[in-house]
């Protein structure tokens, strides 16, 4: 046996600290149990997707232990833009969660994780395939030191197939799953959305895959192994898009800011150079909004009565509700589309969502308070639950931050955990 293996050996008795008190207590810190609370989680890997996942996880109530690499932690907190040094995105994709900073590459580091798996109920991986093997922290492995624990493993390609050794990112992922295909204008380069989307999808997919094999296990007392890749959770939001091309061998193109095969629904310009996004596809909402536009002629052509025969004249409708749209300016536009009860919205920068009513009044933005006393807004939790609630708890830790505590909570004493820094196993910032 290693020589950290002997002298992290659990005492009879000793738990992971925080659960054991969440297990005896309805509240913690007086707010109300969270779905989640008591639930390990131990996350393994950086920047978004399985860090995403276990953000969810941790927003309603389970306690993650993030796993950093010594001195830089995760690349993500050099993301984007930095305050004081560390990316604002770190304080909403690693709030709630504890930091504990491992070099995995020692063996020592590797018995940690391992006494770590045994007590917690989920580890959240996203590395490339092989890389926990290459460890010694095989699934088979952590499941025999643990048969309840569920594994989250989520990479660009999945951990079989041809392509399961390739690196894989979100942007590769969006591409393969034929979303980056339909994101523009006919006949232009496709473009990528702006955000992650890639990442999110899997993280989400992650999460979901999460709470089915905690509901199976709830029958069987069994873990598993959740097995997700980044170009199949896009692939899994496609639409028709394959059995149109089985059916009919219809490649979807792009279609700009139209959504394709439903009529009416895109974007015009209004008068004062602003966009008003309108979805009058349904039926009934058709005849209100031709009717709106003074257009009833087409409102009640029975070949427009359905949306397969609006498709067919889709580039006239457009050009109708362009022309109406061209004389207003895009406030009146929507007050005027509200006001018969159209779906219609503008398109909105952040400065848009940050001054927005709606937004506020369901707390989707929330504020917190730096370490240096500085206020911050960020997104609040979703999705939102009536009676247990996720909630945003504690901040977005340092470097190992809590390296020490649960290092403690695992059994090693001050003298171990000394010593451990001092070869460079474990780190606090």
């Amino acid at each position: 046996m290693r020589r950290l293996a002997q002298d992290i050996a659990i005492p009879k008795g000793v738990k992971w600290g925080y659960f054991s008190t969440i297990a005896k207590n309805k509240e913690i810190k007086g707010a109300r149990m969270e779905p989640l609370a008591g639930l390990k989680v131990v996350e393994m890997g950086q920047l978004i997707a399985g860090p995403f996942a276990a953000k969810t996880l941790a927003d309603f109530g389970a306690d993650v232990v993030k796993i950093e690499p010594p001195k830089v932690g995760d690349a993500l907190r050099k993301w984007r833009l930095l305050k004081d040094g560390t990316s604002v995105w770190w304080q909403v994709q690693s709030r709630n969660k504890r930091s504990l900073s491992l070099d995995l590459r020692q063996t020592d580091a590797q018995d940690i994780v391992r006494k770590l798996a045994t007590e917690a109920d989920i580890l959240v991986e996203n590395f490339r395939p092989g890389t926990l093997e290459g460890w010694g922290l095989d699934p088979e492995k952590l499941l025999e030191l643990n048969p309840k624990l569920i594994i989250l493993r989520i990479s660009g390609y999945g951990q079989t197939g041809p392509y399961k050794d390739k690196p894989g990112f979100g942007v590769v992922a969006e591409a393969m799953g034929g979303l980056r295909h339909l994101t523009a204008e006919p006949g232009r380069v496709p473009v990528r959305v702006g955000v992650s989307i890639g990442d999110t999808l899997a993280s989400l997919h992650g999460v979901i895959g999460i709470l089915l094999a905690l509901q199976e296990r709830h029958r069987s007392g069994k873990g598993q192994v959740i097995d997700v890749a980044l170009y199949e959770a896009v692939f899994n939001c496609m639409e028709s898009l394959l059995p149109e091309y089985s059916a009919f061998g219809e490649v979807r193109q792009a279609a700009g800011s139209a959504l394709p095969g439903i009529a009416p629904s895109n974007a015009y310009q209004c008068a004062d150079g602003g966009y008003v996004l309108v979805a009058g596809n349904g039926d009934s909402i058709f005849k209100r909004l031709m009717k709106l536009i003074g257009r009833e002629d087409l409102g009640n052509d029975p070949e427009l009565e359905n949306n397969d025969g609006r498709v067919k004249r889709v580039q006239e409708l457009d050009q109708a509700i362009g022309k109406w749209a061209k004389a207003i300016t895009t406030d009146k536009a929507l007050e005027l589309l509200d006001s018969v009860s159209v779906p219609a919205g503008r398109i909105y920068t952040v400065a848009d969502i940050a001054n927005d009513p709606h937004y506020r009044a369901r707390e989707n933005i929330q504020t917190i308070q730096m370490r240096d006393g500085s206020n911050l807004e960020v997104p609040g939790v979703l999705p939102k639950l009536s009676r247990t609630p996720g909630s945003i708890k504690t901040l977005a830790p340092t470097i190992g931050q809590n390296t020490d505590e649960i290092l403690k909570e695992i059994g090693l004493n001050d003298s171990q955990i000394t010593s451990l820094k001092e070869r460079g196993v474990a780190f606090t910032q």
